[in-house]
């Protein structure tokens, strides 16, 4: 059974910066683990892809540069380090796993097995 727990959301002013961490646990073999985000009144974007036994990364060209997402094996939690936080930042943001996917196309189709219940980042 596959569960995913966010953490690190808060209310932070512009300039700022967040690590946002996901606990997950349930998952063997090759996943693809994802962090997404919905704004309000707008659909769901992907963020930051990386795979659960190896280091490549990948990202939505509207965050590459200021979104770093990374892993820790050991504790199994994947991480979203978010710099220069914007107001259109401000989004619920999710974690999520899809098993024996790329993650390339992970991040553009969004389609994954397991979600987060999310945490809340806003930037004022």
């Amino acid at each position: 059974h596959v569960q995913l727990v966010e953490s690190g959301g808060d209310s932070v002013q512009a300039g700022g910066a967040l690590r946002l961490s996901c606990s997950y646990s349930g998952i063997s073999g090759s996943y693809c683990l994802a962090w997404s985000r919905q704004a309000p009144g707008k659909e769901r974007e992907g963020v930051a892809t990386i795979y659960s036994g190896g280091s490549t990364t990948y990202y939505a060209d509207s965050v590459e540069g200021r979104f770093t997402i990374s892993r820790d094996g050991a504790k199994n939690t994947v991480f979203l380090q978010i710099n220069s936080l914007n107001p259109e930042d401000t989004a619920m943001y999710y974690c999520a796993a899809a098993p024996g996917v790329g993650c390339y196309t992970a991040l553009r189709r969004q389609k994954y097995n397991y979600w987060g219940q999310g945490t809340q980042v806003t930037v004022s």
